[in-house]
């Protein structure tokens, strides 16, 4: 093994580069181009020291570098010769082939080469000529180098037992009579099956030991769909049943559940395998056909079970984080290449309280994206060179070999927990069949599927290669293929009366149940003044030897004793700290996330102070004294808003009894995130049975900020709510959403969330300027005993019996035209406020109007535009449910949510202020 550290900066400096990769245009191919004239004369200057120990370093250093470009790995490559790489040329370094080399302490492996030309074989066997490949030369810890060359250049001396290859054969030989058994019996079901990337069961079937034999007690997998049931079916005890039932038109849940389903590609595993005789629990998350989107919610998911072991933020176990919980994730080529999420995940994952404790990556890599060449479909040599960007080593191997992929998969994961890093492995590999199995590839990949048809099935090679060795008799493997095809014909005629278990509301869970359907529930959130004054002085008490920001002291610690003191003008901070800190008195622990979320985007919350000398952070409340223990964490995320609000999701799923807030640093930020909104927060109870009580809390306001940073777009949430237009709304709407106006209102829907015994995802369209309103505070009396979340606030001011219009509106424009209707004293309008929206609070709403009986005209106004706001939602559901005409009155339609002219958003806001009472 080299001893890096021997060598001077001086012998090491100005090392060759490699060829660099380009494309011909008028040829349209990639290449290699020639080295620069200053290159040669660099190469000039190495020979003029030939005799030296450096040359030789250099010359082992290059196969290091560049060996993978020439490895065996890809079973289909249709590249007719090698690029030759000066680089790995004994010439190169001034190096003869007879020349007698000393080669101790530069290799690990068990040969020492007597001469040049006996290092170049030994080096060209190890990193060019077997099925695996490595990448780990721009990892910049020495240690972790070492360790890499030490345990890649020894990988062939872990052969597997002949057992143990019996094992991985069985199941490559199950996978196949799967995709042959569906073929058979559903030839026109699109099952995007795993052929030509069979060998990935020997990843799973390597991976699964090694985790059993490191005492883990849960692996948490995403991966995409390709494959994924032939893998269930084959490893991971998945009833065919259930898939032979979903494909005769049935739900995979039991009757008597209302749920719309999904694909079969698209369903889960959650089951405890035995392995070696011991017990792995093993999660495959439930994933959408947006590929990579699962990723963050396995890391989230693993991370709160991590916590949950002690380990992370909330652990006091002494466990490293990722002891006895391990996170997988299976990327395809293209998708990890291509879909944005990866780069986001790979940046979470040294960052504190979202890193899990490294992850294994396995990179599928069919060399296809969609039906896209792989080489046209990125600008990267290989799909895996994303991962360089967190200097993550890269295993490459051939798919083609499976005892490799179980030897390398093996490396991958001793590296994982010996530095609790992230690890990728790329298993080349390719479809058998086009995109789907009715597909035809040939369209737009000729050459590759002129190879394709005449390459071996991997199961039947690997299968005809132990029989020829006398490992596994052909009529073993036989009878394995035979009894695993009548197991699955006995599941297809079962298909009919097989009744699937519940899969939800399990472990943790089993104290909650789904929402009403036709009522809304009401939940008493109030507290003891007396502890919530408590709760919020702890909220701002630290050391005395702390030295908390001068401003602060006097505008956040000092003013907040006073109003608790007082029991008055109690604020939006003060307000949710009391829930967080009640929360967490109850034995909840409270995570919050989002960017620069411990002093919030308008430096309001502070739930995190940080030391004017020292840049010590400390959380007051995490310091609270008595109650049951919970815990805050405060996460500062990254600038992301997809991966980040996937990770809050997995944590939400994962553990019912903690409250996970996610916080847009602007409301319609949350449009990064669509496609975690669109295919998991509001849709995962519906299609998988998955509940959660997630919290968005999305700033909203128009303010003269333009469009970036007035509106969360309330009417797509909104859009995306199954609140019914023509009967009355239950709580079992996919998706509540408030838009409250003042602190107490905020504090009780916080603190329902985990008070009710069902769980539902929640936007909150929160304030900006009413965190600092002296209108829009509460007093001590709001938070007491027998208080609740109203999902509609009456008009205290006017008379009933003079009331002639009436109202409706949301959130912070309440204030507005409150000021309004002061400076025209017109008392004959009444103002409501819809603090839920969704779902619509039809009874809440009626006994409001019910006081008016002079009422001769309704008027919904806001400050959005006519198109957007909860204008059309609002509207069908108060003529359908209530039985009069609403009006509307505020901006016009527009394709963009807000002017970015002054002059105009003042003229728009005393226009949509005159519109209510003039109409």
């Amino acid at each position: 093994m080299l001893r890096y550290l021997a060598l001077s900066e001086a012998k090491i400096a100005r090392l060759p580069r490699p060829l660099s990769r380009c494309y011909h245009s008028e040829k349209g191919v990639w290449g290699y181009k020639p080295v620069a004239q200053r290159e040669y004369q660099v190469a000039e200057d190495v020979r003029a020291s030939r005799n030296s120990q450096a040359n030789v370093y250099r010359f082992v250093e290059a196969f290091r570098q560049h060996g993978h470009k020439l490895a065996a790995v890809n079973p289909i490559s249709i590249r007719t010769r090698q690029p030759e790489l000066q680089e790995l040329s004994p010439a190169f370094y001034g190096l003869q082939t007879q020349e007698p080399v000393r080669t101790d302490g530069l290799l690990s492996g068990p040969q020492v080469a007597q001469n040049v030309a006996q290092l170049e074989q030994l080096l060209k066997d190890i990193y060019c000529g077997r099925s695996t490949s490595a990448e780990f030369s721009y990892v910049e810890d020495i240690e972790e180098r070492e360790w890499l060359a030490r345990n890649f250049e020894t990988l062939d001396q872990q052969q597997l037992a002949n057992s143990e290859r019996c094992e991985i054969a069985e199941l490559l030989i199950k996978s196949q009579a799967w995709e042959n058994f569906m073929a058979l019996k559903f030839p026109t079901f699109k099952r995007y099956g795993g052929e030509g990337a069979e060998s990935m069961l020997a990843f799973f079937w390597q991976l699964l030991r090694d985790s059993v034999q490191a005492n883990i007690e849960h692996v948490v997998l995403a991966m995409p769909h390709r494959g994924r049931t032939s893998l269930q079916a084959a490893l991971f005890n998945m009833r065919p049943a259930k898939v032979f039932r979903k494909l005769s038109g049935a739900s995979e849940f039991p009757e008597d559940v209302e749920a719309m389903s999904d694909v079969i590609s698209h369903f889960h595993v959650s089951e405890q395998l035995e392995v070696l005789g011991k017990k792995l629990n093993f999660t495959m998350v439930r994933n959408p056909s947006h590929l990579e989107a699962a990723n963050p919610v396995a890391m989230g998911k693993t991370r709160s079970k991590q916590q949950a072991r002690g380990e992370g933020a909330f652990g006091d176990s002494g466990q490293p984080l990722g002891q006895h919980v391990l996170n997988v994730i299976l990327h395809g080529d293209g998708a990890f290449a291509g879909q944005g999420v990866n780069q986001e995940c790979l940046n979470m994952a040294y960052v504190p309280h979202f890193e899990v404790g490294g992850s294994v990556h396995l990179i599928v890599n069919n060399q296809v994206g969609f039906t896209t060449p792989g080489d046209r479909g990125r600008s990267t040599a290989y799909p895996s060179d994303l991962a360089k960007s967190i200097q993550a080593p890269v295993f490459h191997v051939n798919g083609c070999d499976p005892e490799a992929v179980a030897r390398i998969t093996n490396l991958a994961f001793r590296y994982q927990r010996e530095f609790r890093k992230d690890i990728f492995i790329d298993l080349n590999c390719f479809r058998r069949w086009g995109h789907n199995e009715l597909d035809d590839p040939t369209f737009t990949s000729p050459m590759v599927y002129k190879i394709v048809p005449q390459l071996g099935l991997v199961p039947d090679v690997y299968a005809q290669q132990l029989a020829k060795e006398q490992v596994l008799p052909e009529s073993k493997a036989k009878e394995i293929r035979e009894e695993f095809m009548k197991y699955l014909g006995e599941e297809l005629a079962l298909a009919p009366t097989y009744q699937p278990p519940p899969s939800y509301f399990e472990s943790q869970w089993k104290e909650l149940q789904l929402a009403p359907s036709k009522e809304l529930t009401y939940w008493d959130t109030g507290l003891d003044y007396s502890l919530l004054h408590y709760i919020g002085q702890q909220s701002v008490t630290f050391p005395e030897d702390f030295n908390v920001h001068p401003h602060l002291l006097k505008t956040h610690v000092n003013a907040r004793l006073k109003k608790l003191e007082n029991g008055v003008k109690i604020d939006w901070s003060t307000a949710e700290a009391m829930a967080i800190g009640s929360l967490m008195y109850q034995g909840h622990n409270v995570r919050i996330s989002g960017e620069d979320v411990g002093r919030g985007t308008f430096s309001h919350r502070h739930a995190m102070l940080v030391d004017q000398q020292t840049n010590e952070m400390y959380i007051p409340l995490n310091n609270m004294e008595g109650g049951n223990g919970g815990k805050l964490e405060v996460a500062h995320s990254t600038l992301s808003e997809e991966a980040v609000l996937g990770f809050e999701y997995g944590m939400a799923i994962d553990n019912p009894n903690n409250l996970i807030i996610w916080e847009a640093q602007f409301g319609d930020f949350a449009n990064g995130a669509q496609i975690i909104i669109d295919t998991f927060i509001v849709t995962g109870e519906t299609r998988w049975m998955e509940s959660n009580a997630l919290v968005m809390l999305l700033p909203h306001g128009y303010d003269g900020g333009a469009s970036e940073h007035s509106s969360c777009r309330i009417e797509r949430f909104l859009q995306l709510s199954d609140s019914k237009e023509t009967s009355a709304d239950g709580d079992s709407v996919n998706v509540h959403v408030v838009n409250p106006t003042t602190p107490a209102q905020y504090y009780h829907v916080l603190r329902r969330q985990l008070a009710r015994n069902f769980r539902k995802p929640l936007v909150v369209v929160a304030p900006k300027t009413l965190l600092r309103l002296p209108v829009a505070t509460s007093t001590h009396e709001d938070f007491q005993p027998g208080t609740l979340f109203q999902n509609v606030l009456g008009d205290t001011t006017a008379k009933p019996e003079q009331v002639r219009k009436v109202i409706l509106c949301s959130g912070k424009h309440y204030y507005a035209l409150a000021e309004e209707r002061e400076k025209r004293q017109a008392y004959d309008t009444a103002i409501l406020r819809l603090e839920s929206l969704s779902p619509f609070p039809v009874q809440e709403l009626q006994a409001q109007l019910a006081q008016y009986g002079n009422v001769q005209s309704f008027v919904w106004s806001q400050e959005e535009h006519r198109n957007m706001g909860a204008w059309t939602f609002v509207r069908p559901r108060f003529e359908n449910l209530i039985g009069q005409k609403l009006h509307y009155s505020g901006r016009c339609e527009a394709p963009t949510n807000a002017t970015g002219i002054g002059n105009v958003h003042k003229r728009e806001v005393d226009e949509i202020l005159a519109g209510p009472f003039e109409l």
